[in-house]
């Protein structure tokens, strides 16, 4: 019977002994300390400032482009042979320069024989015109018949006829030839060149890209919502992460009709020269999207501890350390504070 009752009473006495470590450890024997009575008191609020709250545009970062305002591809209308390409990608030309030569001795032959059907009609239109004088003086005596003088008018006008053909077909040949020397539409900068001397130019065929570099602009896709407070005129800036530059920006244009797959509208800014600017670089255009509510303190109210920020803010006469998550470093000293504070708050110097 003893043996039994140790059997039972020896697990029982060590449970209890290792309930009551537990509780000591866990402080059940120890004096509390009421919770809030050890905030130290606040001597003066005097350095104490008022979290404040501000009304701030909102500014909406669109993907854009830098797009050349006057570009153009530069081709033949003639299929010829390029004997000579007289510039490179890289280039800058004035309006007028020879860009591209080709092949014209067949339209150099065609412009001379032109020019001399003009001399060969010419020269018979003034026999025929001094034909149909005499005709005429003869025909008033009586001694030539009237279907003699018809006739001598007739001879007179085919050959005024054939005249004006004879020069009109000089002009097409002596145009066509222009066109075998292909030069600059305008001021500006060869982007690209397609072509080789030997190489055969045909109609409509790119030979050469240019555009004019003091002319950029910037065009995006807006979306609807923000695209439609859009108007032409209306000055915005446009960021060029690859340049770390903000430019000023005009719009230029906000075409009538959305893109149906993406709802968005296309927009066109013009902006300043930049020497260091090119078409196709990757640029942000900032776009007014309203306002919203922003709370402010001074940066240097603010402690970091590892990764947490921390403020004191003052609690009646008590002072109490709160956790804050920040935003953004405004550019007059002041951050911004996404949570942990309301308005009016009166936060403390950093101890």
């Amino acid at each position: 019977m003893k043996k039994s009752m140790k059997k039972f009473v020896l697990p029982l006495v060590a449970i209890a002994a290792l309930l009551l470590a537990i509780a000591w450890m866990a402080g059940l024997f120890s004096e509390k300390i009421p919770p809030a009575t050890n905030l130290p008191e606040i001597v003066s609020l005097d350095q104490a400032v008022p979290v404040t709250a501000e009304y701030i545009a909102v500014i909406e970062k669109v993907p854009a482009s830098v797009e050349a305002t006057q570009a153009t591809l530069i081709s033949s209308r003639l299929m010829a042979r390029i004997t000579a390409v007289n510039v490179r990608a890289g280039d800058t030309v004035s309006r007028g320069d020879l860009l591209l030569e080709l092949e014209n001795s067949d339209i150099r032959a065609q412009v001379q024989q032109a020019e001399a059907y003009v001399r060969a009609t010419s020269a018979r239109l003034v026999e025929a015109k001094q034909s149909l004088d005499r005709v005429r003086k003869l025909q008033a005596g009586g001694v030539v018949s009237t279907s003699d003088l018809d006739k001598a008018v007739a001879n007179h006008t085919a050959l005024v006829a054939d005249l004006a053909g004879a020069r009109q077909a000089l002009e097409e040949a002596r145009t066509a030839l222009t066109y075998t020397e292909i030069v600059a539409p305008f001021d500006g900068r060869i982007v690209d060149r397609f072509a080789e001397p030997g190489d055969t130019a045909q109609p409509g065929v790119k030979l050469l890209a240019l555009y004019n570099p003091l002319n950029l602009r910037v065009e995006a896709q807006v979306r609807e919502h923000l695209a439609l407070g859009l108007e032409a005129g209306q000055p915005l800036q446009v960021e060029i992460p690859s340049l770390n530059k903000t430019v000023d920006a005009v719009i230029e244009e906000r075409v009538p009709a959305a893109d149906p797959g993406s709802r968005s509208f296309l927009v066109k800014a013009g902006v300043a020269f930049d020497k260091d600017m090119l078409p196709g670089m990757y640029a942000r255009l900032l776009v007014p999207s309203g306002s919203e509510r922003q709370l402010l303190i001074p940066a240097d109210r603010v402690a970091q501890v590892g990764q947490l920020h921390l403020v004191w803010v003052a609690q009646g006469r008590h002072v109490n350390r709160r956790f804050v998550r920040i935003g953004q470093v405004v550019d007059d000293g002041q951050i911004e504070i996404l949570s942990g504070l309301d308005e009016g708050d009166m936060v403390l110097p950093v101890p």
